[in-house]
């Protein structure tokens, strides 16, 4: 189960995808479609075969986008935040052996395309919520516990 909760930037690039895909995208697509299904026989023309089913791949993305965008709900940055992990924070973690880790957490829908992004489904996330910097967390993964320790947390991202 995945919680329905996206942050503003990440809402505002789920608008902007499916704009593009309704305005702009799909109705090129339906052109060449048109033209393609002009020529004639369809059942040996490439143009044709290959264009339909890039449309009814846009069209699903559009049924899920709207769904998506229908019931999610924003959740923006409050200054009761800072110096705790939550929803939308940039965080930097560090093991026992020095390896460093640094992700924003966000929605579900938010994290693809994305290596610094974790989803706030994830057991990291889960168990770094309401830490503070210096706090111990302890994860619990399929593979076993894993201690991590937080070393910087922020809603604004990290410069280094």
């Amino acid at each position: 189960m995945r919680t329905n909760i996206v942050t503003r930037e990440g809402f505002d690039k789920l608008q902007k995808e499916l704009n593009y895909l309704w305005r702009e995208h799909r109705p090129e697509i339906t052109k060449i479609v048109s033209w393609a299904a002009s020529l004639g026989d369809r059942s040996e023309n490439a143009d044709y075969t290959f264009n339909k089913k890039k449309l009814r791949e846009i069209d699903r993305r559009v049924r899920y986008l709207r769904k998506t965008i229908e019931n999610v709900q924003v959740v923006d940055y409050s200054p009761q935040q800072e110096g705790k992990v939550f929803f939308g924070a940039w965080v930097e973690i560090e093991n026992d052996d020095g390896d460093k880790r640094a992700f924003k957490i966000v929605g579900y829908d938010e994290i693809f395309g994305r290596n610094d992004y974790i989803s706030i489904d994830s057991p990291m996330a889960r168990g770094l919520l309401k830490k503070e910097v210096d706090d111990e967390a302890v994860i619990h993964t399929p593979t076993g516990e894993q201690v991590w320790y937080i070393n910087r947390i922020s809603y604004q991202g990290f410069t280094t």
